[in-house]
């Protein structure tokens, strides 16, 4: 008789951002400090790709069973955003907070999260979503794995446990390849994987009694000298938006159709 499998450790790293869907109307940059305001009455989100990366978590632990540490590093975090991987089904929320995390750049972050990551103790697999949709680098899980000194794999769009290792998916533009490595592993979760779960109302309610792990530079052992930027941002602004309509009148409905179709020909957009 065989012992049953050990639970997989899955560590999960997501960032709050900016509500991709904020309206154009409310977006602002200041110009002095070169960052986006917060747009009031639009509250942050998890980041689209990272609810994918918990899904891809989660949806191990209902075939196989796991453990899932959902971890983020910033400063300013909203309870009610931050604790949705929670009520989604993952088990524990870590969160390295400090004001030294402020506007940090992909190499401070995932500084930050490989300290985080091994103060969590053992674990299996390292999942990240492919980018953030703030500022689209999609650089955090790729030196996050060099720093772990960790085989990566990203832009995954399925995920297997085969033997004691992990058979992924590579989404590409044409189809997809398949990749296999030993655990421990780093993923980077793409959205080709499917839509996330919705949260249920017994998993919000789990997840409100949950008190999420917090801890400081201090805690971490940060070398503060290592948070300096190595990415300087020389400019931001939103891109001007310039619109110009023409109507197109014609003795009736068929005319007007036949003169737009004209003028659209004379721009080439058809």
């Amino acid at each position: 008789m065989t012992s049953p499998r050990a639970p997989v450790r899955i560590l999960v790293c997501v960032k709050q951002v900016i509500d991709p869907e904020t309206p154009l109307s409310a977006f602002k940059v200041d110009p002095a400090t070169k960052r986006v305001l917060a747009a009031p009455g639009v509250p942050p989100v998890v980041n689209g790709f990272d609810e994918n990366a918990v899904e891809a978590a989660l949806r191990l632990k209902d075939t196989v069973g796991a453990e899932v540490t959902v971890l983020s590093v910033g400063q300013g975090f909203i309870m009610d955003v931050m604790k949705k991987p929670l009520s989604m089904g993952a088990d524990r929320l870590v969160l390295a907070q400090d004001p030294s995390f402020q506007d940090l750049d992909p190499f401070a972050t995932a500084y930050i999260l490989s300290l985080a990551v091994r103060k969590s103790g053992a674990f299996d697999l390292v999942l990240c979503g492919r980018q953030a949709s703030d500022w689209d680098n999609a650089q955090v899980p790729l030196v996050l794995a060099e720093l772990l000194g960790l085989p990566c794999v990203t832009v995954a769009q399925k995920l297997e446990l085969a033997g004691k290792g992990l058979v992924v998916q590579r989404a590409l533009p044409d189809g997809y390849e398949v990749v296999e490595a030993p655990l421990p592993a780093l993923v980077s979760v793409s959205n080709e994987l499917g839509e996330p779960r919705y949260p249920t109302l017994r998993g919000i309610m789990a997840a409100g009694k949950k008190t999420p792990v917090t801890w400081t530079a201090a805690d971490l052992g940060v070398d503060l000298a290592r948070l300096a930027p190595k990415l300087r941002v020389l400019d931001l602004f939103a891109p001007p938006r310039e619109k110009q309509c023409e109507f197109v009148a014609g003795e009736n409905e068929a005319d007007a159709g036949r003169l737009l179709a004209l003028k659209l020909r004379e721009d080439k957009l058809i």
